[in-house]
């Protein structure tokens, strides 16, 4: 499955969440990932980063879906990612 994850992490924790996610998915933007995931993958990303975060006071949003082909892409602006971490 595709996945899109936005966070809002408190900054002492910020570090270690992006590290966590950067290994299963690309950097898009500052609190953007993006990226293909099987069930397995996603499960344990939101593993490891339960044991990181604070759910009083920060919060991880997933996007999920089925291919690629269900929605469209636009950037507007600078491409932060430098445009190859999109597959």
């Amino acid at each position: 499955m595709f996945v899109i994850m936005v966070y809002d992490i408190s900054e002492e924790r910020v570090v270690k969440v992006l590290k966590i996610a950067r290994k299963y998915l690309n950097w898009v933007q500052n609190s953007v990932l993006e990226g293909e995931l099987t069930g397995a993958q996603l499960e344990r990303l939101k593993a490891e980063l339960r044991s990181v975060i604070d759910g009083d006071v920060d919060s991880i949003i997933f996007y999920k879906f089925r291919t690629k082909s269900y929605f469209h892409r636009e950037v507007m602006g600078i491409e932060k990612s430098g445009g190859d971490a999109f597959l």
